[in-house]
């Protein structure tokens, strides 16, 4: 038998197989807040007989969107969206239930993919992202905000807290977003701070 259906135990989680769903960005959040796509995407997946689904990349901080339209998990009101989608999953599969946090540092404020992607001006409804260093994420664009020892203490204690609540919403893994140029992965390459 094929190594890829068989049990595998991470800590206190074990999963049935080795297949996993991949965290797919969705950008169907209102305000942060999973709606009825949400459902329908992350139930259709929970059926799918994968050992593992991951939800997608959930914002700890509204300003560390990469869209207007990610999911987030920073306050009472993004917990309690959450609250039904993870309810109909284990009502009715009993998958294990990973999400990834994330912080998009300089590539927040961005358009969906399929509206160019690139950076909303503050002027046009976006923020103005934080990031280590000023430098902007696109020759052109309005420089982040770099961060100080304070924003790096708020981003730090924002990932708690979303881990915090994916515990109280019995969310079995967590896995922390330091890849595609994201915020913690532009700590660690300067090639993640060049398009």
């Amino acid at each position: 038998m094929s190594a890829l259906f068989s049990p595998l135990t991470l800590r206190s989680v074990t999963l049935a197989n080795r297949i996993v769903v991949s965290p797919m960005c969705q950008y169907s959040a209102e305000r942060g807040e999973a709606t009825a796509w949400h459902m329908i995407h992350l139930g259709s997946m929970a059926l799918s007989g994968a050992g593992l689904l991951c939800i997608e990349a959930t914002a700890v901080e509204p300003d560390g969107r990469i869209t207007p339209g990610d999911l987030g998990l920073w306050d009472d009101v993004t917990e309690a969206a959450l609250v039904p989608v993870l309810a109909a999953i284990r009502k009715h599969s009993s998958i294990p239930v990973a999400m990834q946090l994330s912080h998009a540092g300089r590539k927040a404020s961005s358009h969906a993919p399929w509206e160019g992607g690139q950076l909303i001006p503050v002027a046009e409804g976006g923020w103005l992202p934080h990031a280590p260093s000023a430098l902007p994420h696109k020759a052109g664009e309005e420089p982040p905000l770099a961060l100080d020892t304070a924003g790096l203490n708020r981003i730090r204690e924002a990932f708690a807290a979303s881990a915090r609540r994916a515990a109280r919403l019995g969310i079995d893994a967590l896995e922390v977003h330091a890849a595609h140029g994201y915020l913690l992965h532009q700590f660690l390459s300067p090639i993640a701070n060049q398009r």
